[in-house]
């Protein structure tokens, strides 16, 4: 083996080695969650506690299930995701294209305008956001938590620089052609953008189902809690149950991370590529 060779195995051998410890680092948490999640009631508190369960065991799901009724929060989850995932995609998708393709009066300037709004911390919007909702009757309901969702600047802003990469020549050959605005977004526009919407899909279907603060402030109604919610509730009922609420946990990460993986090769394709070639 040539000095070069040997110096690139060992490069090579040292940055996978670094790789594969952070991704040990970042999995051991999950990998003890789902060990406790299958403990039997208390085995966790034990001291030292044990890495892997004595006799693993289903019975924390199945109280989850049966005597904490975790199905109906996950449905609203399921539900609240959903709805804002595919209604925010619509706004943010025809928004951005706008921003990018479209002509109209002091379009640059208001873009401006709203990645300024980028730099303003959520919490401080929350407020007055609450008052206006409580306003228009929305609080205590599924509308007050997807109306605020509906777009948002960085969704905006993901679609906007992902369509500034159509070519021109494109759009003006199909309005040549007699296609409708509306026939060009839809034949055209939609499918050169599908990396970046899957992208802007994952990413607003991950941050609605973890979102805990909002439903918790707009959502009176313990039946209309999400996940996360619910989740803090009965962690406050059962605070020395470790078993049980890695258990809840457990179901609160693992869609999310089916989710993630499954999309994962359009997720990265739509973060790394920055136009669309014609």
């Amino acid at each position: 083996m040539t000095p070069a060779a040997l110096k690139r195995f060992w490069v090579s051998t040292l940055v996978n080695g670094a790789l594969l410890g952070f991704a040990v680092l970042s999995l051991a948490p999950l990998a003890w969650m789902l060990s406790v999640s299958l403990m039997p009631s208390g085995e966790a508190s034990t001291l030292p506690p044990p890495l892997l369960p004595s006799a693993p065991t289903l019975a924390n799901y199945r109280a989850l299930f049966t005597r904490m009724g975790i199905a109906g929060y996950l449905l609203n989850s399921v539900l609240l995701a959903s709805v804002i995932t595919a209604t925010s995609l619509l706004f943010n998708t025809l928004a951005g294209y706008a921003f990018a393709k479209l002509r109209f009066g002091g379009r640059d300037r208001l873009f401006r305008l709203l990645l300024g709004a980028l730099v303003i911390p959520a919490q401080i919007a929350m407020m007055p956001l609450f008052l206006l909702l409580k306003e228009l009757g929305l609080v205590n309901s599924y509308s007050g938590v997807i109306v605020p969702a509906l777009a948002s600047v960085f969704g905006i802003f993901l679609v906007r620089q992902y369509a500034r990469g159509i070519p021109d020549e494109l759009l003006e050959a199909a309005r040549i052609d007699g296609a409708s605005e509306l026939r060009i977004f839809v034949q055209i526009v939609l499918p050169l953008l599908k990396p970046v919407l899957v992208t802007l899909a994952t990413l607003t279907f991950l941050g609605s189902w973890n979102d805990f603060m909002w439903p918790l402030i707009v959502l009176s109604d313990s039946d209309l809690h999400p996940l996360p919610v619910a989740l803090a509730n009965l962690a406050r009922e059962h605070v020395q149950d470790n078993e049980l609420m890695m258990a809840g946990a457990v179901l609160t990460v693992l869609p999310v991370l089916l989710l993630f993986l499954s999309l994962q090769r359009y997720y990265l394709q739509g973060l790394l590529l920055g136009s669309v070639k014609g």
